[in-house]
């Protein structure tokens, strides 16, 4: 009984002054890299790249995270701008294989979401990857945001 007194008591007291959280960004801010990939993907080091329009308005990032046991790479790209309405967002990998025969192959995703796209994911141990994210602005009209290709590194 006391436990429970003590809770209503605390959220009153948020309440009142102001402090809980919008339920939408409160989702956002638990949204990271890592959870969006899964258990053992790791951030690879200078990926994290923000998605931008002409206009240098960041409406998000680009994250490159890599699974050392498995070998495969995750891209995500993860909303800053109009959390919790659904606004186009797309996340691309590309991989290249090394030697005489080298060649590429890619992933991406794109739909309407309100928080963050992803996990695409695509084999990567061996291999070189280029990535990058988009993110379309609210309503009709809006400028569309993108990340640079990152240009072929991060060689598993």
């Amino acid at each position: 009984m006391r436990a429970s007194t003590t809770t209503v008591l605390l959220a009153t007291a948020l309440s009142i002054g102001g402090v809980m959280a919008a339920p939408a960004y409160a989702a956002a801010a638990a949204v990271t890299p890592e959870r969006v990939c899964g258990s053992g993907f790791a951030r690879v080091p200078q990926s994290k790249q923000a998605v931008q329009t002409p206009g240098k308005r960041v409406l998000g990032h680009v994250y490159l995270l890599y699974n050392r046991r498995t070998g495969a790479a995750c891209v995500t790209t993860i909303k800053t701008s109009n959390v919790g309405t659904p606004t186009f967002v797309m996340a691309t990998i590309t991989t290249q294989t090394r030697g005489p025969r080298s060649r590429a192959s890619g992933e991406n995703e794109g739909r309407s979401v309100k928080h963050y796209l992803g996990p695409v994911k695509t084999y990567g141990k061996g291999r070189c990857v280029k990535y990058m994210g988009t993110i379309h602005g609210k309503g009709r009209g809006a400028e569309a945001a993108k990340s640079a290709w990152k240009s072929w590194g991060a060689c598993g």
